[in-house]
């Protein structure tokens, strides 16, 4: 993606410097938000930096679901006014940013950047009691509605994306044999998550996990780790922790060392416009995917809108990626979340949005997830396992929807 923003989505924060001294001095606890007058959705998106190819598409997708959503009437009659602005995936900035707007503009949600960020601000959150928080992080003890009770996430967590490509590999498997499964991941907190999760699960499946492999994320040499794969000899290797590099290396090593092995990735491995740009390796690349990809409309009234109102406001953007979806739906949790408490006649207060997340049993995305989502554990826990098409340069659907709680 090399669209740059346009004006309705880079707004910039008025009267920015209102209450800052105060929440600087400890994050004091707010009075529950006006129930009249504009609802604010705050933000503070990677627009640059190193995650700005994804931070971009979060920032349109929530963006222009609230534009989207103006146009319907708003929430119960209220408009919505998005507040985002860079926080060029920097802790600093990004809690800099978060500061000024509640100070500024004290809205009841906030999108942030990253799991360092929800973590570092999860206690001055759960203090100020005023606020409901996501970002795009799927990290596992982040969906933890006693111990981080004002935020969620809007797909599974890391370790349940993982133990869907364990179920889809036992599920598939043929004869007496479970099929082997190496681990290969990143020598960072992102990469770590998962991984015990993912050895209890194939232990309960009869999955055997042959090599367990940490890198360093980007590009490195592996020709190493590929040569204690060779050895090993597993059917499939499930790559965490990367966005791209070294996954293609990978792939290209094990292949030109004869091995006969499925390459497997989680969801910041797996939009398009990433597994294009892994070249040749992407043919037979395999992932889970908690939402369906924006070419994919068939019985998805969502989703269609999603395409139409990009093409509309951003004719310049060719392919609407994961991250777009992923900032829309947040977006829409956000409205359910609110449009509950209002319809409830309660104020916008921490507690009364938490409970109303946690309400949200069995709903309709219109599409965009593929089950009916469920939030009480401030989680969805579903996805798909998609596998690249190299004739089609798409992702097509490999299994049925799975569901881990």
């Amino acid at each position: 993606m090399t669209n740059a923003p346009t004006n309705p989505t880079r707004r910039r924060i008025l009267g920015a410097g209102v209450g800052v001294a105060g929440l600087a001095a400890g994050m004091p606890i707010m009075p529950a938000i006006a129930q009249t007058g504009e609802i604010v959705f705050g933000a503070a998106p990677p627009i640059t930096g190193v995650f700005a190819f994804a931070g971009l598409g979060l920032h349109q997708g929530l963006n222009d679901y609230c534009e989207w959503r103006n146009t319907k009437g708003g929430i119960a009659g209220r408009k919505i006014k998005y507040v985002g602005e860079d926080s060029g995936y920097k802790m600093d900035q990004a809690m800099s940013v978060f500061k000024k707007i509640m100070g500024a503009h004290k809205p009841p949600v906030f999108y942030g950047d990253s799991t360092a960020w929800a973590k570092a601000a999860a206690k001055e959150i759960s203090q100020m009691g005023s606020v409901l928080t996501c970002s795009p992080s799927f990290s596992s003890d982040l969906a933890d509605p006693k111990n981080v009770p004002y935020y969620f996430m809007a797909g599974p967590t890391y370790a349940a994306m993982c133990e869907m490509l364990l179920e889809y590999i036992s599920r598939t498997s043929k004869g007496a044999a479970k099929p082997a499964v190496a681990l290969v991941y990143s020598d960072t907190e992102f990469g770590r998550d998962p991984i015990s999760a993912a050895k209890l699960k194939a232990q309960a499946l009869g999955i055997p996990v042959v090599q367990e492999i940490v890198t360093k994320p980007g590009s490195v040499d592996v020709s190493s780790e590929v040569a204690k794969l060779r050895r090993a000899k597993p059917d499939y290797v499930i790559f965490h922790g990367y966005v791209l590099a070294p996954i293609p290396e990978f792939i290209k090593q094990m292949r030109e060392a004869g091995m006969n092995v499925t390459p497997m990735g989680t969801i910041w491995s797996m939009d398009k416009t990433t597994v294009d740009a892994m070249g040749a390796a992407a043919e037979g690349w395999m992932g889970v995917m908690p939402y369906r990809y924006s070419y994919d409309t068939k019985d998805a009234p969502t989703m269609q809108v999603i395409k139409e109102f990009a093409a509309k406001a951003r004719p310049q953007m060719q392919y609407v990626p994961t991250f777009y979806t992923n900032g829309w739906l947040v977006g829409m949790i956000f409205s359910e979340v609110i449009e509950r408490c209002l319809k409830a006649g309660k104020s916008l207060s921490g507690p009364n949005m938490k409970a109303a997340l946690e309400s949200i049993h069995d709903w309709d995305t219109g599409g965009v997830t593929g089950l009916l989502a469920s939030l009480k554990g401030h989680q969805i826990p579903s996805g798909r396992i998609y596998m690249y098409d190299a004739k089609s340069k798409l992702l097509e659907p490999a299994s049925g929807w799975i569901k881990t709680a």
